[in-house]
């Protein structure tokens, strides 16, 4: 783990549609945020198994449990890419991607909740790792990503920020329906 906290970013370091689900993440220090945040993902989410989660979307037309879960962990490694390439100063913009193209062509409803499971695992471990390793400097550093400037600690928070917003989806809509079945 690196000696200092990345710090909150401020609001011009990340997408300004990040900002609300941003402030529902605690503390100044992204690491610490997303290794909280998994632990309790992988304690919540490992209750449930196949059998429960199989096919459950609250309405026609969302994703279901799996396809959420996958969603987290592709996005991840999306924007852990776009850390990797800001913290390492490369130049050019990145562009964005279709988060439902993604869902739609993955599969996750063929896959075990348990291989999900360990994707998430093993993902976020990666980006935990990643960050661990930054130079202080390299948390400040900024590049334009998906048509707005970001920096590093920015990013970090948005992967944050994001899933928060799933956890507040799904206790919300899917929970109680995992409950009746």
């Amino acid at each position: 783990m690196p000696s200092q906290h990345s710090g909150r970013p401020e609001a011009l370091e990340f997408a300004p549609y990040a900002a609300e689900d941003i402030g529902f993440v605690a503390g100044d220090d992204a690491i610490a945020a997303l290794d909280a945040q998994g632990s309790r993902l992988r304690r919540e989410f490992g209750a449930l198994d196949d059998r429960l989660v199989a096919g459950v979307r609250y309405a026609p037309g969302k994703w279901t449990v799996k396809e959420i879960l996958g969603h987290l962990v592709d996005d991840e490694r999306i924007f852990i890419y776009r850390m990797l390439t800001v913290a390492r100063g490369d130049g050019p913009s990145l562009p964005g991607f279709d988060e439902n193209l993604y869902v739609a062509t993955a599969g996750f409803e063929t896959r075990t909740w348990s291989s999900l499971l360990d994707d998430y695992r093993v993902t976020r471990e990666g980006t935990i790792h990643f960050l661990g390793g930054l130079p202080p400097e390299a948390w400040h550093r900024r590049g334009m990503v998906n048509g707005y400037e970001a920096s590093v600690r920015g990013l970090a928070f948005h992967v944050a920020g994001h899933e928060l917003h799933h956890l507040r989806v799904f206790e919300a809509r899917y929970r109680p329906l995992l409950q009746v079945r």
